[in-house]
């Protein structure tokens, strides 16, 4: 089958973000449908509101799949972007991270930001993870009740971040705001005008205004440097960022970055709250399924939905598909962990899964995620903490869904837990 053999596919929907906020069993019911029947459905664009928009990408959904084509930069690269919308090239030069490149651009500036996740660096940071989950929670525990995602699992992500880089306090509420609107755009709580003019120049003021903060701060440390990310990245001998490499890369971490976590976190809680006989085993024994289990969270929850990748040249195969130069190819993370074939009972929550490795943080290749560690780090203490403080801290009703295909994003989340009197709370 060739790229202009194209029928219609229950597919059809992956890019109707109105689809995306459906129930997450329904979303799910699809793409085991379409491992079954249809595992590379071509599908066509939609714009915000719904509407066709010309051009269309193949939907690849096994985990096999997924992997081959991570693992193959040369036949299906970055550089022309990582979302299905195309970017103008402009647009893409000037607000491009390194997930949106490929080498030796890419290779380049991997090598120099990857010095701020080292063992040796995340193992420093262990007591400051520590301290804001104690912190963040302490500061809602006397409660009894909170909104889960605004004020536990988004800030902790976030305080982490801006301590590595140097980022004072004071503006974490500025860079969680600016966030949601570049990472939320598509969803009317964040940009309430959905028109794609609006949402462009909202992502552009967001963005814009990111960048302004990291060339300041940029500029602070080639003057005056400190022991923080930046003045490693900005300030260092040898090879560093400039400052706007610098503003494109704190978008990118604060951004997909802190998202990650921040929607494991929340889906996390959403498992222990479904799956009690999970909960209890993790609680009782932390030490021995701490690992694995925050693992299971990360696929389970899968918090980035897709990556995109763009066909290099005519005649690069998958399988028996045939691709032509310039043929989008979207890469399902979340079908891919609840691929049948590598995951028994895959929309189950098992801390004790058959060891497996995932693709929540993508597959084997030049862009495997290189916060990961970090994002284990910061999951692993922040669910050891809530069995410490609100061991009994459940989600209730249902989440409330971000409007998007590329984010498995929850926006508000409610839990309960029995309160804490006395706790500790929240320092300025």
């Amino acid at each position: 089958m060739t790229s202009t053999e194209i029928e219609r596919s229950p597919g059809d929907v992956l890019d109707d973000l109105t689809w995306w906020t459906r129930p997450v069993a329904e979303r799910d019911a699809l793409f085991a449908r379409l491992r079954a029947e249809d595992p590379r459905p071509f599908v066509p664009e939609l714009d915000l509101a719904g509407a066709p928009r010309g051009g269309g990408f193949w939907a690849l959904t096994t985990y096999d799949d997924v992997w081959e084509v991570s693992r193959r930069p040369e036949d299906f690269c970055s550089g022309q972007g990582t979302t299905i919308f195309d970017q103008p090239p402009s647009l893409r030069e000037y607000r491009g991270s390194i997930i949106d490149m490929d080498n030796p651009e890419h290779q380049r500036l991997r090598r120099i930001v990857s010095r701020g996740f080292t063992h040796k660096s995340l193992q420093r940071l262990h007591g400051d993870v520590e301290q804001a989950a104690r912190d963040i929670i302490g500061a809602v525990a006397a409660r009894g009740e909170c909104d889960f995602v605004t004020e536990v699992a988004a800030l902790l992500p976030l305080r982490i971040v801006n301590a590595m880089m140097g980022i004072p306090q004071r503006y974490e509420q500025f860079i969680f705001d600016q966030t949601n609107i570049v990472l939320g755009a598509s969803d009317p709580e964040y940009v309430p005008d959905q028109t794609p003019r609006a949402v462009a120049a909202a992502v552009w003021k967001a963005g814009e205004a990111l960048s302004d903060l990291l060339r300041e701060l940029a500029a602070e440390r080639i003057a005056e440097p400190k022991d923080d990310l930046i003045t490693t990245l900005v300030a260092a001998q040898g090879e560093r960022l400039t400052p706007e490499e610098l503003a494109r890369f704190f978008i990118l971490l604060v951004g997909a970055g802190n998202e990650t976590t921040r929607n494991a976190l929340s889906h996390g809680l959403i498992a222990l709250t479904r799956f009690p006989e999970q909960r209890a085993l993790w609680q009782a024994d932390p030490d021995t399924h701490t690992a694995a289990a925050v693992d299971e969270v990360v696929r389970w929850g899968s918090p980035v939905l897709y990556m995109r990748r763009t066909v290099t040249r005519d005649g690069v195969t998958l399988g028996d598909q045939e691709f032509r130069e310039g043929d989008k190819v979207v890469l399902w993370y979340r079908s891919a962990n609840q691929d049948e074939s590598h995951f028994t009972d895959p929309t189950r929550f098992d801390i004790q899964r058959e060891p497996k490795a995932h693709v929540a943080f993508g597959a084997p290749g030049p862009h495997h995620c290189l916060g990961a560690p970090l994002a284990r780090l910061e999951l692993s203490v922040a669910f050891r903490v809530l069995f410490e403080l609100l061991p009994d801290i459940r989600a209730v009703g249902e989440p409330d869904f971000l409007r998007s295909n590329f984010l498995h994003g929850i926006k508000h989340l409610r839990a309960e837990f029995t309160p804490r009197p006395g706790s500790t709370r929240e320092t300025a």
